[in-house]
């Protein structure tokens, strides 16, 4: 006769219970958790807009990171950097020197009345080659230290004034007098000889 262990029953029964947790466990990595549409677009959004301050960069090659900003000479034209020969003439002048420095900056001369004096002055042979200087640094030198520059923006002109009043070029100042030529002095009265005096009346 056959006798049943006793151990058959918790072997059975274990058996169900390890069923029971792969089948939990089964049921829990099909499961998936949904996120609400309304704050997925909340986050995107988010993600959009660059943060204040943040600075906006691209990658060029493996190493190089290129920061997405303009350059200061193109928020500034006349910070741009020239390096230029002036061409040689005979009778080349200042304008046509400042002509040829604002060649493709941006800017040109204007044709105001009280430039037309520096305009006209002849070009010196120093400035015949200019820079590498900032475009102001270049139109300063060319015009000198009696012209103040000023620029309009709107029309993009560049035109110049006059720094203050004239220079006196005289070799006296201006407060000094002037001294007279001895033949342009009046005469000074000539003492009379003895000879000449009417003579006295006598008692």
């Amino acid at each position: 006769m056959h006798r049943s262990s006793p151990f058959h029953p918790i072997v059975h029964r274990l058996a169900t219970v390890g069923l029971l947790s792969a089948g939990a466990m089964l049921a829990a990595g099909c499961a998936t958790t949904e996120q609400p549409q309304g704050q997925a677009g909340i986050i995107e959004s988010a993600a959009d807009e660059p943060a204040p301050g943040l600075i906006l960069i691209a990658r060029y090659g493996r190493y190089t990171l290129i920061e997405l900003v303009p350059d200061a000479a193109q928020r500034d034209l006349l910070q741009q950097v020239i390096d230029i020969s002036i061409p040689t003439t005979a009778d080349a002048t200042l304008g046509d020197a400042m002509r040829h420095v604002l060649l493709r900056s941006g800017y040109r001369l204007c044709d105001a009345a009280e430039a037309a004096t520096l305009y006209a002055l002849p070009l010196p042979a120093a400035h015949l080659r200019l820079g590498p200087l900032m475009l102001r640094d270049a139109l300063l030198t060319l015009a000198g230290p009696a012209w103040e520059l000023s620029v309009d923006d709107l029309t993009r002109q560049v035109c110049f004034s006059r720094h203050g009043a004239p220079t006196f070029l005289s070799a006296n100042p201006p407060d000094t007098a002037t001294p007279v030529p001895d033949a342009d002095r009046p005469d000074t009265a000539t003492p009379v000889p003895d000879a000449d005096r009417p003579e006295e009346l006598q008692p």
